[in-house]
């Protein structure tokens, strides 16, 4: 029976999503206790692979079983042995074709920052602490610029091992609200595309930080998507304040049986 996996984590002790020896990732996690509950060596295959300290509020994983278990005791079975910041929040049959990454048609990713001068130890693990002011008009205009079909050279890690660095990005939007847990003010970037190269959503959050800062003109960065060259004042934001929000498939891949 192949299944479809619900994932969330806390990104924050996990060296990322694939298995790595002698490091503790989610695969690995996922791999382990799998493999326990069949009783011989399993495949799980993620949407996405995300980076160390990067979180996940709906990652999504396909597994092959030998046994079939209904999907509700399964979940069960995986929490009750699961450590608790990595947890199966929802498991369904799914078509012997599901692969969770070839069958993707698009991810959501959020990335939060905590705009104050004091860091608040409720949001320290999930948004990046800063203290300088950010003006979100000009954050906005500056998002305008990245939607659409680009080369995002300029944005993606140096080493992405990829054949094109071309992806349409279908939204980037940029919200704040006063968190009454942390009293005071968030800012959650959200961006949409059909696929993202490594470091490319933090990339262009370190892109609008600058922007907010009134480091980085809108000319610059246009000039950056343009030629492919990083302006040096666009630092890759930190890991830990991204996390995925979403994957998306087509009704043709049957995900959603």
């Amino acid at each position: 029976m192949n299944y479809r996996l619900t994932i969330q984590y806390d990104g924050t002790e996990f060296s990322g999503w694939q298995m790595q020896e002698g490091s503790r990732t989610v695969q690995g996690e996922l791999t382990r206790v799998l493999s326990l509950l069949e009783g011989s060596e399993i495949v799980v295959h993620g949407a996405g692979r995300t980076d160390a300290g990067v979180h996940a509020e709906g990652q999504v994983a396909s597994v092959r079983l030998g046994r079939v278990m209904e999907p509700e005791r399964l979940a069960a079975a995986l929490n009750g042995n699961l450590a608790r910041d990595l947890r199966v929040i929802e498991v369904r049959k799914a078509p012997d074709d599901f692969h969770a990454r070839l069958h993707a048609v698009g991810k959501t990713y959020c990335y939060r920052v905590f705009n104050e001068r004091f860091a608040s130890p409720f949001w320290a693990r999930y948004a990046l602490q800063e203290g300088r002011g950010l003006d979100l008009g000009l954050m906005r205009e500056a998002a305008r610029l990245f939607v659409g079909r680009h080369d995002w050279t300029a944005f993606s890690a140096a080493q992405a091992e990829v054949k094109t660095r071309v992806r349409t990005l279908t939204e980037l939007e940029i919200s704040e609200r006063r968190s009454e847990r942390g009293r005071g003010r968030l800012l959650t970037i959200r961006a949409s595309a059909e696929g993202f190269l490594r470091y490319m959503v933090r990339s262009i959050a370190g892109a609008l930080l600058a922007a907010g800062r009134g480091e980085l003109g809108a000319e610059t960065l246009r000039r950056a998507i343009e030629t492919g060259e990083r302006p040096l004042s666009v630092v890759t934001a930190p890991a830990h304040g991204l996390t995925l929000v979403e994957v998306r498939y087509g009704e043709e891949s049957g995900a959603d049986m």
